[in-house]
């Protein structure tokens, strides 16, 4: 990746031409003043990012950042950093900034769009004007022969629809029908951890809902040991134990609900 300093230094110009305070032009002049210290962090923060340093790459970009915020390619550099040390949810406010600061950014928003797919994130998904499914619209119709995007596009949409359906099967109190529907989702996305732990989750509540309380409790602990602030894996199993009559376990879940202590 190559980026020009010269981006960074319009940037600051730029921040002169917008009817700046006195303070803010004033900050603004003397931060041209550092264009010298800010070329060198940007080759430095280039040098670390090749070199696989990208802990060390964040925070030059950092310096650079916090005097330059319309560098959409330097947000772009720092959400990939953020990507290649294992922390996708780190990398979205840069991206979502670089697919506004640079016109038909594919890319940025590619990227955006499979972090959010990959993070599970349910609430996003089920919300089309504002989650994933929205922004894969958005690529296509900037790059209708992104092929990744349309064969991903398609699998999200799939999913999303599957969710969707189980849902409202819980919703009319079809509870085994759901199960079956979220055992679907698991095998349209097994890679996707967080796919996998909802749909088990939802099905905790289904088996205490249809009264299989042992299956629920062995699958409400198995969704706890890998995630001890599930809240509605806790509610799930306390229903569970109630009808086996174990008082003491439906307690100690009840409690850790009220608290926020989970006890898996």
């Amino acid at each position: 990746m190559k980026f020009a300093y010269g981006l960074v230094k319009n940037d600051m110009v730029m921040s002169l031409q917008s009817n700046p305070s006195d303070k803010e032009e004033t900050d603004a002049r003397s931060q041209l003043l550092k264009s010298d210290e800010m070329q060198r962090l940007c080759s430095q923060a280039q040098s670390e990012y090749r070199q696989g340093n990208y802990y060390a790459a964040i925070g030059f970009l950092d310096e650079i950042l916090d005097v330059s915020v319309w560098a959409a390619d330097l947000r772009e550099l720092r959400a990939e950093c953020y990507i290649q040390n294992g922390e996708p949810g780190k990398a979205i406010n840069d991206l979502k900034a670089a697919s506004k600061l640079k016109s038909d950014n594919t890319e940025a928003f590619y990227k955006l769009s499979t972090i959010y797919y990959q993070l599970g994130d349910h609430e996003l998904s089920l919300r089309p004007k504002t989650g994933h499914l929205k922004i894969y619209q958005m690529l296509l119709n900037l790059d209708q022969d992104h092929k990744e995007c349309f064969s991903h596009y398609k699998q999200v949409k799939k999913l999303n629809k599957q969710i969707l359906t189980a849902e409202e099967l819980i919703q009319e109190g079809r509870y085994q029908d759901a199960i079956d529907k979220y055992e679907t989702v698991m095998k349209t996305e097994p890679k996707v951890s967080a796919y996998t732990l909802h749909a088990k989750e939802r099905i905790c509540h289904c088996l205490s809902k249809n009264q299989e309380s042992i299956e629920a409790i062995r699958l409400c602990t198995e969704v706890l040991q890998l995630e001890r602030d599930n809240v509605d894996a806790l509610k799930a199993r306390a229903e569970a134990y109630l009808l086996e009559e174990q008082y003491e376990e439906d307690s100690l879940d009840m409690f850790s609900v009220d608290t926020s202590f989970p006890v898996a």
